[in-house]
């Protein structure tokens, strides 16, 4: 049986140019591109090149890409490292209710540390409002961080406007942008942020690969000690591999960024008229018109969310019930709670998320497959009538 993978969100597949490319680079060079020698040349040269195209699908000047090994390390780095870097300035973030664990889970390690957090609201499309931002900043913040867009339920925040009022007010500001980079258009300056955070896993290029934008001038400490691999801000020798993958992969992305668009939008619109006509008491989740193309939230009245996706699952259809970073965990999901569902809700949600490989026929097998699957669960429900 043919699976169907409608989780690109936790499983991106490689774009076989992007495997190409790395293949090629694991055959022919094997330097440290810190080692002053022609073999060490090659690699850095491929190491420049490859950041050259993160350049590019951002719109980043040179020095401005730090290279690193993940989404949750370049939030990290960037949260921290300003942390850190202005801990004298004062000792206060703010945040929003939505955030990524790797923000989260930051928070409150900074917090066990004696900074102060003031996490903002959302509405119930799961919109963050500019003027909570500029109403919870003091004299004492350092650092305002709230992501481009949800990776639960794919609501894009106006972060150009809250750029705007943090430069007003001279506070740096980060952005999450794993879940949008690569996605949608992102031009760093035109947006004004200060910091973004991007992973290769998120267009099609390989796990282990990411970056965090520095606008140059920033002011961070380095998270981990050592070389001075990265110009400093981050030791240790480079992932090459995945690092050339990352290069292809934002070349590739920046090349076919409409066409993937409109063809993933194409299917989740498809996927939502489907789940309206075949569904009674079901809710989509997130912002009607700012939000990714490609990623549905669906929240389905009398039924728990694991066990959708494990029936289906037996029936070779992949999807998720929250973001891969958070499965498994007991609790509810924080971002559909602060968007207004209670827990039974929140935890009847279904993530489906496509990719450039995706087809109109499994979309069609999904809503041939998941109504008897609902009518069955709901069928032995105590909570449904």
């Amino acid at each position: 049986m043919d699976v169907v993978n409608l989780d690109n969100y936790g499983a991106n597949p490689l774009h076989p140019e992007v495997r190409k490319v790395m293949i090629s680079y694991l055959e022919t060079i094997y330097g440290n591109p810190s080692s002053q020698h022609t073999i060490g040349d090659r690699a850095a040269e491929a190491l420049e090149e490859a950041r050259a195209r993160v350049m590019e699908l951002i719109n980043a000047e040179e020095r401005e890409v730090v290279f690193c090994t993940s989404g949750t390390e370049s939030v990290n780095m960037a949260l921290k490292g300003v942390a850190f870097a202005r801990r004298e300035e004062g000792r206060h973030i703010v945040t929003s209710d939505i955030e990524h664990n790797a923000v989260l889970r930051t928070m409150r390690r900074l917090r066990l540390m004696d900074w102060k957090v003031t996490s903002v609201s959302v509405d119930s499309s799961g919109l963050v409002d500019p003027g909570e931002v500029a109403r919870a900043i003091t004299g004492q913040t350092v650092l305002v961080t709230v992501m481009h867009a949800n990776n639960e339920i794919g609501t894009v925040q106006p972060i150009a406007e809250i750029a705007r009022i943090c430069q007003e007010r001279k506070v740096p500001f980060h952005t999450d942008a794993v879940a949008s980079c690569g996605v949608l258009p992102l031009d760093v300056k035109a947006l004004g942020v200060d910091l973004l955070s991007l992973a290769a896993n998120q267009f099609h290029g390989p796990s282990g690969a990411a970056a965090l934008y520095v606008r140059r001038g920033t002011k961070i400490w380095p998270l981990l000690d050592g070389g001075v691999q990265e110009r400093g801000k981050r030791a240790g020798t480079e992932n090459m591999i995945g690092i050339v993958g990352l290069g292809k992969a934002a070349e590739l992305a920046r090349a076919e960024m409409a066409r993937r668009a409109a063809h993933t939008k194409a299917l989740r619109e498809r996927l939502i008229t489907g789940l309206k006509d075949r569904l009674a008491d079901i809710r989509i989740n997130g912002h009607p018109d700012k939000s990714l193309p490609h990623l549905v939230s669906v929240s389905i009245a009398g039924v728990e969310g694991e066990s959708v996706m494990l029936m289906l699952d037996d029936e070779g259809i992949c999807v998720a019930t929250r973001s891969a970073c958070a499965a498994g965990a007991l609790q509810a999901s924080h971002v559909l709670l602060a968007i207004g569902l209670d827990f039974i809700e929140a935890q009847g949600t279904l993530l489906i998320s496509f990719g450039r490989d995706n087809t109109e026929a499994e979309v069609d097998r999904l809503l041939e497959v998941l109504p008897p699957v609902v009518e069955r669960l709901r069928a032995m429900s105590p909570v449904y009538k």
